[in-house]
């Protein structure tokens, strides 16, 4: 609505209403995650634990919907996890929020055990033990010939002659390039 004042408004008339065309810009909102700790399995997947939205007006129908998440490395450690932010709701249109969102996550090794078989032996005073061959269960397909169980010194509980005496085997350790992935 329009209108005139001063001294000589009076020897003036102006139309009573005027239009004009402006933009609304969308409110940029900030979304978020927290990303959850995961045991070691080979992949980048990640999950998303919580996730939080900060800057809607209220009564503002706004969601964030958090897409696939995925470490920046598969391999034991502390990563980044990130995933794809978008918004729906009535009025997701009035609002732009961060395409991306990311938080740091571990990965953590995956247990393994070793299997050491022993051939039985001689007396001979002393508890050593020989190992035939050595192998791990536990190790993802993708890793078999990434790691292995190398070393360790073998030996009977005591050196007295027994049938079925347990072997034990110290010192032995993982190696290879997907080692670190896991714990014996």
């Amino acid at each position: 609505a329009l209108s005139l004042s001063g001294a000589q408004a009076g020897n003036y008339i102006v139309n009573a209403t005027a239009a004009d065309v402006a933009a609304i810009a969308a409110l940029g909102i900030t979304g978020s995650i927290v990303a959850g700790d995961k045991v070691y399995d080979g992949t980048t997947a990640a999950s998303v634990t919580s996730s939080n939205l900060v800057g809607v007006i209220a009564p503002d129908a706004v969601t964030l919907v958090v897409g696939a998440a995925g470490f920046d490395n598969q391999n034991v450690g502390t990563r980044t996890a990130s995933a794809a932010l978008s918004l729906i709701g009535g009025q997701a249109g009035n609002y732009s929020v961060n395409t991306t969102a990311a938080d740091a996550a571990d990965i953590t090794a995956l247990g393994s055990t070793g299997n050491f078989p022993a051939p039985g032996r001689v007396y001979d005073g002393t508890p050593a033990a020989r190992v035939l061959t050595r192998t791990l269960n536990g190790v993802l397909a993708g890793d078999a010939l990434n790691v292995s169980l190398t070393g360790g010194i073998a030996s009977f509980a005591d050196a007295l002659v027994a049938n079925s005496k347990p072997v034990s085997l110290t010192g032995a350790s993982l190696s290879g390039s997907a080692a670190g992935n896991y714990n014996l």
